[in-house]
């Protein structure tokens, strides 16, 4: 029996060449790809296992070749002559048009942006890098970003793709965003246009859109063979009551070869080509009925179009699906005496579209059955969630979205949040697919930023959405950057809860609509924080682009801060409202990703400021968690994530559920701070011998806000490191379910409190636990009132916790202490490469630092590295790393050295 004591005790984007296909023959070969779905065979690989890209790597590319669509950052701005220097498109829908040409659509300027030859983009986007390899990183800011990876021959500039009027304007309309050079400024007003949806059709991927108050729908093709070598834009656009103008491309000398025609449908010619000396121009003329026409642009001049018949009725139909489209796999049950377990759920790797599946996010229908989204852009349902988990169907829904890491369900409609906004999935011909991709909302921005990651989104219980952005910048500063957003019911409108966030994942309580937020440790941000988020407040983080520690308004404190140790990297909030989970049911429960793991978070209602503390729940995942949901069908609470970097966790990704065994539960439901110490309230009753002062150990200490990487511990003098705090008197409630704990000197401006303990059952069972908290208010213990004997408290120091003693250095401690601080999510021991520097053969070697300077790494540099990491930053490695001064003991500091130094 010990107490868990952390600190000291156990301290290429696109296939390869391929024939050109027509849209309709690519999107039957879709359909018979995804026609192919059979069950999984027991192939004995283990549920989210990497594959090993060196033995046999079972994925495809990370773009399908017959898929129609993905999207992308797309870089056009060093593409050449033909490419403006501003090019660049941070919300894109990158359509795949066969034989070897692309086009990438502006959502938020409804331009086209870039028509390019070649084979897709460059895998610089974050899914796609770490798509074969998994812990894969881009660098911060917008320097390495997807590009065209082939000839660009036709592009626009940084304005509206349709405008109205006679002349055609090369500005944004758009208002600036902090830096007036950044693109990624949002959607045009609505009065301008909007996108809507693209269309799964079998005469290609539909675009629809508005332009000043005309409906359009679109279709880009490649040009058949025998008409040359190009694309075609097809387009049906309805009633306008002004002119309208279309921008094709810019004119540059560099495609002085393109030629243009216009056809139209009927003789009456609503649309025309317009000289112009800087772009090619189509005029649509005001009509009162939908005009059809085709735009022929051709790179070679060798225009030979074939008579225009209109737009394709095909292009109302959904996209063709055939057969069966199952994968089915089983769920593996845990075994053990807790009250509560992890079951895990294979997930369909063995899949006929040969595609990794990397579980951000997992939600549930009403019926039981979930949907859950990977980072790759794929949205799969699940049946048979349920029971054993004998059979666990997966269907494979959607795919084409950007990043994403969350969705909802909304009278059983699947939401999804990724980088281009809320996409509303629609199945329009019920056959289990979605051929309909409609943007709910955009209104609020995205940069290029490769750390403006879509972090969550939760489901309100009025219906709104609320979303948590990534706050990273690198480059420049965007509007809506770190902050957390409501989407209104309609997704015509959002308001901003709150802003200042590092990397923010949230919660939302869905009977009273109470918001919480994570942050991510880093600059700025000490240590994980737990917050509310409401009224617009500030929360404290400042970009690298920002003046250090000025900060633009009062700081929001948390509900509580967690340590580094305990949980370095924070995820979502999951309530377990109408779980059939016991104790825990009505809890709101923390994901940590980091060092895999889930925690119970115990509000104190009764406490007039907002406060808080946390316990763990359970650590037995094989995988990084970021989020979950309570299934209706069985109660139990069902969690998935994958690995990117920063997790000692090895597998890839995974789905588990968290069951209640119905055995009796020793996590606390309560742990409250108060004037003579720490009230603790349990589930079970408590063994009458439970009043020994030497079974508790309480700590405290302080973090320091600054510019640099996380925070040492300090005392509360300042100096580096913990406070102990002695114990007095113990006492057991009449019920023998709650204890109180005598601590004298209790104080509020704590940053961090931690309370453990070794008890005992009244049914004889050992268990220990820790809680971590944060105290703001000390309210007055009345023994009474609390359910125990009228009793005076004695503050008397019964027992101090033993000073943190430096036990002897060994490489073998070192080695724990690698894996149990999380060191290994970071730094391997083999030479692969991770997130940051090796630790093979690193000891006495030359190291290459960030400003071009070579020093060895001896014992100095090694116990340097590991106090303060921010010190000396290795070249290529440019990154915060946590400060660990006032954490690790020189004995343990020692300890890693020795283990790094036996890594020869």
């Amino acid at each position: 029996m010990t107490i868990r004591r952390p600190f000291f005790a156990r301290a290429g984007l696109g296939p390869e060449p391929r024939p050109r296909f027509a849209p309709l023959v690519r999107l039957i070969l879709w359909g018979v790809a995804v026609g192919l779905g059979v069950s999984t065979a027991e192939s004995g690989r283990a549920a989210g296992a990497k594959p090993n890209p060196a033995a046999h790597d079972p994925w495809g590319d990370w773009v399908e070749p017959n898929f129609p669509f993905f999207s992308a950052v797309v870089d056009a701005r060093k593409a050449g002559a033909v490419s403006p220097a501003d090019n660049l498109t941070p919300r894109g829908l990158v359509l795949n048009l066969g034989g070897e040409a692309w086009a990438c659509f502006d959502t938020e300027l409804l331009r086209v942006s870039a028509v390019w030859d070649g084979n897709g983009l460059t895998p610089f986007g974050l899914a796609a890098i770490s798509y074969h390899d998994a812990g894969q990183k881009t660098p911060e800011g917008q320097s390495k970003l997807p590009t065209p990876r082939g000839s660009v021959w036709l592009a626009n500039g940084i304005y509206p793709g349709w405008q109205s009027g006679e002349r055609l304007s090369l500005a944004d309309p758009r208002p600036s965003v902090r830096s007036p050079q950044e693109i990624g400024r949002g959607p045009l007003t609505r009065a301008e246009g909007r996108f809507r949806a693209i269309r799964l059709s079998p005469a290609g991927a539909c675009l629809c859109y508005t332009a000043h108050g005309a409906n359009i729908e679109e279709l880009i093709t490649a040009l058949p063979p025998a008409e040359g070598h190009g694309i075609r834009r097809t387009f049906r656009v309805g009633p306008a009551k002004e002119p309208l103008l279309l921008a094709l491309g810019l004119k540059r000398p560099a495609n002085s070869t393109v030629a243009v025609s216009v056809a139209n449908r009927s003789a009456d010619a609503n649309a025309a080509l317009l000289a112009d000396t800087s772009a090619w121009l189509v005029r649509v003329a005001p009509h009162d009925q939908p005009a059809e026409f085709c735009v022929t642009i051709s790179r070679d001049r060798a225009i030979r179009p074939a008579a225009f018949a209109g737009f394709p009725a095909a292009a109302e139909k959904p996209a063709p699906s055939f057969g069966p489209q199952s994968v089915t796999t089983h769920g593996t049950l845990a075994s053990g005496p807790g009250a509560y377990v992890v079951d895990n759920i294979a997930l369909p790797l063995d899949n006929p579209w040969h595609r990794n599946v990397r579980l951000a996010d997992v939600q549930f229908f009403r019926s039981g059955r979930a949907a859950a989204v990977t980072f790759d852009g794929d949205v799969w349902l699940i049946d048979g969630l349920k029971g054993n988990l004998d059979t666990v169907t997966w269907r494979r829904f959607a795919s084409g979205l950007h990043e994403p890491q969350s969705l909802a369900i909304r009278d059983d409609e699947v939401f999804v949040f990724d980088r281009n906004g809320i996409w509303r999935l629609k199945d329009r011909d019920g056959d289990g697919m979605a051929d309909e991709h409609e943007l709910f909302c955009n209104e609020f921005t995205q940069t290029a930023e490769t750390r403006e990651f879509a972090n969550s989104m939760k489901l309100a219980p009025d219906g709104s959405f609320v979303i948590a952005k990534g706050g990273q910048e690198g480059a420049t500063l965007g509007r809506d950057n770190g902050t957390v957003i409501r989407v209104a019911p309609d997704g015509k409108s959002i308001t901003r809860l709150g802003w200042g966030f590092r990397q923010p994942f949230i919660g939302v309580n869905p009977r009273t609509g109470l918001v919480t937020a994570s942050d991510q440790e880093g600059n700025y941000v000490p240590t994980t924080p737990l917050y509310i988020v409401r009224d617009g407040k500030y929360y404290g983080f400042l970009s690298s682009l920002q003046p250090r520690e000025k900060y633009p308004a009062p700081i929001a404190e948390p509900l509580l801060w967690i340590p580094h140790m305990v949980n370095a990297s924070g995820a979502s909030q999951v309530w377990l409202t109408g779980a059939k989970m016991g104790p825990l049911d009505g809890a709101l429960i923390h994901v940590a990703y980091s060092r895999p793991e889930i925690f119970r978070v115990m509000l104190d209602d009764k406490s007039a400021v907002p406060q808080a503390a946390i316990v763990s729940l359970t650590h037995d995942f094989a995988f990084a968690p970021f989020s979950g949901a309570v299934n209706p069908a069985d109660g139990q609470l069902y969690v998935a994530g994958f690995r990117i970097w920063g997790t000692v966790s090895r597998q890839v990704s995974g789905l588990a559920r968290v069951r209640y065994t119905g055995a009796p539960s020793t996590l606390p439901a309560a742990v409250e701070p108060m004037d003579h110490g720490l009230l603790l309230r349990f589930d079970v009753a408590l063994d009458a011998a439970d009043t020994d002062p030497a079974r508790f150990v309480v700590e405290r200490w302080n973090y320091k806000r600054t510019h640099d990487y996380g925070s040492p511990h300090l005392r509360l003098d300042g100096s580096l490191g913990q406070d102990p705090m002695p114990v007095g008197g113990i006492y057991l409630s009449r019920d023998r379910r709650s204890l109180f704990i005598g601590v004298p000197d209790m104080r509020t401006g704590v940053m961090q409190m931690h309370v453990g303990w070794m008890l005992r059952t009244a049914a004889g069972g050992d268990f220990d636990g820790n809680a971590y908290l944060t105290p703001y208010e000390l309210r007055p213990f009345h023994p009474v009132a609390e359910g125990f004997a009228d009793l005076a408290v004695d503050l008397t120091p019964h027992h101090l916790p033993a000073s943190r003693a430096n036990a002897p250095a060994s490489a073998a401690e070192g080695r724990r202490l690698y894996e149990f601080n999380g060191c290994m999510a970071c730094h391997s021991v083999d030479g692969s490469k991770t997130f940051g520097p090796t630790w093979k053969s690193l000891a006495g070697s030359m190291v290459e630092l960030a400003d071009g300077t070579r020093v060895r790494a001896d014992h100095a540099y090694l116990k340097e590295s590991i106090m303060t990491p921010n010190a000396k930053i290795v070249k290529g490695f440019e990154v915060g790393m946590p400060n660990y001064a006032g954490i690790l003991t020189d004995s343990q500091v020692e300890s890693l050295i020795l283990y790094i130094k036996s890594l020869k």
